[in-house]
């Protein structure tokens, strides 16, 4: 008995130390999976170490192709020597008599300086086509580029530049295939997903910084006619400018362009969208220059007012201020107060986007408009044309002269131009010298706001007040000009 007592002890004890051991086992695997307080647990702890291996990657993977850009421009310097008479004054009088008089007023000197500039870009194919800023090579006379591991700088020659969207390209030649990045998809990006920014700020080459899409479809800032770019805040600096900004494949899905003043704000950059690049590229390499859709429309952003005004359940759209005469709006039947809500089957949402839409546009294609007429839909079948000179549309914006008076209408560009922030009215783009509008005190840049105690929303009502006054006749108009209104009197013929 106390020998088959002492057995079944023994047996329990091992039992019993094998059944603690697999459930501290599994105790220990189930704690592993655990996450306590937002801290995920050693399981997880590769995740970070696997992220900052992306980084490395990326930065390995694309940083040969990335260049240093140096500019150079010979500037020449006007001065008057402020030692310059002291030779007249040690003249003797006596030469006046024996000489021909010398001119005695002092003629300005020059000297010459040679200004460097340093900005960045980045390879797109392996002949040597590197996509940049504008301007980083804008007006200068010698463009070096710089590679990595390479202290030899190459010049570069401008294949072509689109200042619309603050893009260029230019071409080195290096004698050997070059290593150049892949093209990302920009449409695809999220916000809050990582983004490397490689570049060269303050000349410190190849620098690597790390942030995430802070916004998309950022616009408003007057620094390009076609704004749509990617907020980020990863750190962009000087020098920085046509640098890639990349996501985590290694994938380039933005141009470095511009960041907010340090001392306004901190981690607000700005890039231009890779496939807004990708189509300028393309043309750029191939024609030299960049070819655009057009409508010939000038276009006003909608408000509540208006929106209600028109029967407009949403504040979405473009209303067409002014359509321009033989223009492939006007062909294709758009008039002035339409509103201009869909285009090729997707919704416009403002000003902006319709541009954007458009000026993809390749031109010679009908495409569908949808436009809001009389408190209902229809739709308008229109050939898109070539986006004309700008010297051309600039002309066609301006109405002819009034009381001494060129306006035109408030577009993005126009109150870019003239750093003016509303959306009502006509802004005065001419003023003649001597003319009642000269003597009255208006100056280019004031926004017209009423006439005669009419209000002045758009060029087509500018039109129909104007038509119908005297030329003998004095007219009240109140003008805003630096944000403060008044009122001044045009006077009429005598």
């Amino acid at each position: 008995m106390r020998k088959n007592g002492l057995i079944g002890f023994i047996v329990g004890l091992l039992f019993s130390t094998l059944i603690f051991t697999g459930y501290t086992a599994i105790e220990k695997k189930t704690e592993s999976k655990k996450v306590y307080r937002g801290i995920i647990t050693p399981t997880a702890i590769d995740e970070p170490l696997t992220l900052q291996s992306a980084f490395i990657q990326v930065a390995k993977v694309v940083k040969p192709s990335v260049v240093q850009i140096t500019t150079e421009k010979i500037v020449t310097y006007r001065y008057w020597d402020p030692f310059g008479d002291l030779e007249e004054f040690f003249r003797s009088p006596f030469e006046d008599f024996f000489e021909i008089p010398r001119r005695r007023r002092q003629s300005p000197k020059t000297y010459q300086k040679k200004q460097e500039g340093l900005g960045s870009g980045f390879i797109v194919d392996e002949d040597g086509y590197i996509l940049t800023n504008n301007h980083v090579i804008e007006g200068v006379d010698k463009i070096l580029v710089k590679l990595l591991g390479d202290e030899k700088k190459y010049e570069a020659k401008v294949i072509g530049t689109d200042p619309k969207t603050d893009l260029a390209l230019i071409k080195i030649n290096a004698g050997k295939p070059l290593p150049y990045v892949k093209l990302g998809d920009s449409d695809k990006i999220e916000v809050g997903e990582w983004v490397i920014a490689i570049g060269n700020p303050f000349g410190l080459e190849e620098s690597v910084t790390v942030g995430v899409v802070s916004a998309k479809g950022r616009s408003g800032f007057g620094i390009t006619q076609y704004e749509d770019f990617i907020q980020t805040d990863a750190a962009i600096n000087p020098g920085n400018s046509g640098g890639p900004l990349v996501n985590i494949k290694g994938e380039v899905i933005g141009i470095n362009t511009f960041i907010v003043a340090p001392y306004v704000a901190q981690g607000i950059g700005f890039a231009i969208p890779i496939n807004l690049a990708k189509r300028v590229f393309t043309q750029l390499k191939e024609k030299g220059k960049v070819t655009r859709g057009y409508l010939g429309v000038f276009l006003q952003p909608l408000n509540e007012e208006l929106a209600k005004s028109f029967g407009l359940s949403e504040i979405k759209g473009a209303l067409v201020a002014e359509v321009i005469k033989d223009s492939p709006a006007e062909r294709g039947g758009i008039k002035e107060g339409d509103v201009i809500i869909e285009y090729e089957g997707t919704k416009v949402e403002d000003v902006r986007d319709l541009q954007m839409k458009v000026a993809n546009t390749y031109p010679g294609k009908k495409v569908s408009i949808g436009i809001w007429r009389d408190k209902k839909k229809i739709f308008l079948d229109i050939i898109i044309g070539e986006m004309p000179a700008e010297e051309v549309i600039v002309e066609g914006k301006e109405e002819k002269l009034w009381r001494g008076i060129k306006v035109s209408s408030l577009t993005e560009e126009i109150k870019s131009q003239y750093d003016i922030e509303d959306n009502e009215g006509v802004v005065v783009t001419y003023v003649e010298p001597g003319s009642s509008a000269d003597e009255s005190g208006i100056k280019v840049g004031s926004v017209i706001k009423m006439i005669n105690g009419n209000k002045i929303s758009n060029i087509a009502n500018y039109r129909n007040v104007i038509k119908n006054i005297p030329k003998n006749a004095d007219v009240r108009v109140q003008i805003k000009y630096e944000n403060r209104l008044r009122f001044v009197i045009l006077k009429g013929e005598k």
